[in-house]
């Protein structure tokens, strides 16, 4: 969601007469568009700004913001946090950039924090940078108020773009020849258009034929949101992708009560099971969370299990940091030792690395479909892409080019790529 929110910033920038730099050195303006999920978070944009010290010493006019939900989340107490921060926006207030940054011209400090629950940023086309794939938010903002998550206070409420403005973008990205789109909400599976009466399976629908050819993704989803109608529009249609992202943070009943996820473990395997008896072949991944307030060994072993019965494609995997204001900050104790969190998440790693390994041996030898996306970091001789289950894979170059549908017959794989050498182009 940053990644689509940065090219939208660009856009409203672009359109004032700014341009874009690859060469930090040379930049007048930049601008730290950041996430609050994770309590590191604060932390990388202290070093970074320290790092921008020097160049504004080299640079006298140089201008530095700090957009996103980082500033939204702490608000102008970010001021206080460096002299370095010329001004603060929030993700509803892309729009008044300009503005801000005319103001710091000037000298004043200057911070929009609004929140406007009617913000989609509906009718900006986003500058984007890649001619392959491309990110398409369809909705802003979580009502689902999970006791560890800073999200509802810095993204809002949910809200929703039209069904015609999204078609109409993805449209446009069909035409200009995008090989891959990724429909982006904080919780998807709650996109409501009032005017059409459109709910997620419906817009993914309408989608997935407007893109005939082209493949399409979506993240994220919530478990307890996942419906069969959904379930059944992945299975319909060709190009909509057999990878489902469905967060489940715990196995165990008692973590997801004290989370306020609003479904049970049974429930989540419910969903599972539906998903794939439905779509053969799909692949799930998720997040979790090691070491959550009041979290014992049972519990922490009843997410080892469910990682061993689902068999998860990959995983998302963090120990849980407390998040001032959230509902669990307040009223629950962190009361698992650092080290003892440190260590469930080793193991829960350590597990989803032999799953995926494993997952990834079986492979071996069959003929995948991928989308080549750019030349492999270890080797020019090699292209990077992922299967339409999302896996990444590797192989020889062989005079194909990034954007080529490339069938790939799998030699041998790791717990995170698989390797292989193409057969032919489709």
């Amino acid at each position: 969601m940053n990644q689509a929110d940065s090219e939208i910033i660009t856009s409203l920038l672009q359109d004032e007469g700014y341009v874009v730099t690859d060469v930090e050195d040379s930049a007048d303006l930049v601008i730290l568009n950041t996430c609050a999920v994770r309590e590191n978070a604060v932390e990388k944009i202290m070093n970074t700004l320290d790092n921008l010290k020097g160049k504004r010493r080299l640079r006298p006019g140089l201008l530095v913001g700090v957009i996103g939900c980082v500033p939204q989340y702490y608000r102008e107490k970010m001021f206080g946090m460096s002299e370095g921060i010329d001004f603060l926006a929030g993700p509803d207030t892309y729009r008044q950039l300009p503005l801000l940054i005319e103001n710091a011209e000037r000298g004043i400090r200057g911070a929009n924090l609004a929140h406007i629950p009617e913000e989609t940023y509906q009718g900006i086309e986003p500058s984007r940078t890649g001619r392959i794939s491309a990110f398409v938010p369809v909705m802003r903002g979580c009502n689902n108020m999970c006791a560890f998550c800073v999200v509802p206070f810095t993204r809002g409420k949910e809200r929703s773009r039209s069904t015609t403005s999204v078609i109409d973008e993805v449209e446009r990205l069909v035409e200009k020849g995008y090989k891959e789109i990724t429909l982006l909400g904080q919780n998807v599976n709650s996109y409501y258009d009032g005017d059409t009466g459109d709910r997620f399976a419906g817009l993914l629908e309408k989608v997935g034929i407007a893109a005939k050819g082209v493949r399409v993704r979506f993240t994220t989803s919530h478990p307890k949101d996942i419906s069969e109608s959904l379930v059944r529009v992945i299975a319909e249609h060709e190009n909509i992708c057999n990878a489902v992202h469905l967060p489940v943070q715990s196995g165990s009943t008692r973590m997801l009560e004290l989370m306020n996820r609003g479904h049970s473990r049974e429930e989540y395997l419910e969903k599972i099971a539906m998903i794939r008896n439905s779509v053969p072949g799909v692949t799930i991944s998720t997040d979790l969370i090691a070491g959550y307030c009041g979290e014992t060994e049972e519990d922490h072993c009843e997410t080892l299990r469910m990682m061993e019965e689902v068999r998860f494609d990959f995983s998302y995997m963090f120990y849980y940091s407390v998040r001032p204001g959230t509902y669990a900050a307040e009223h629950l104790p962190d009361d698992v030792p650092e080290k003892v969190k440190k260590r469930r998440l080793e193991e829960i790693i350590a597990l989803q690395n032999r799953i995926s390994g494993e997952l990834h041996s079986a492979e071996i030898g069959n003929v995948v479909e991928v989308l080549a996306e750019s030349e492999s970091k270890r080797s020019e001789t090699m292209l990077m892409g992922r299967t339409g289950t999302n896996r990444v894979v590797v192989f020889d170059r062989n005079g194909f080019l990034p954007g080529d549908l490339v069938q790939v017959c799998i030699a041998s794989s790791t717990s995170a790529t698989l390797v292989g050498t193409p057969v032919s182009s489709s």
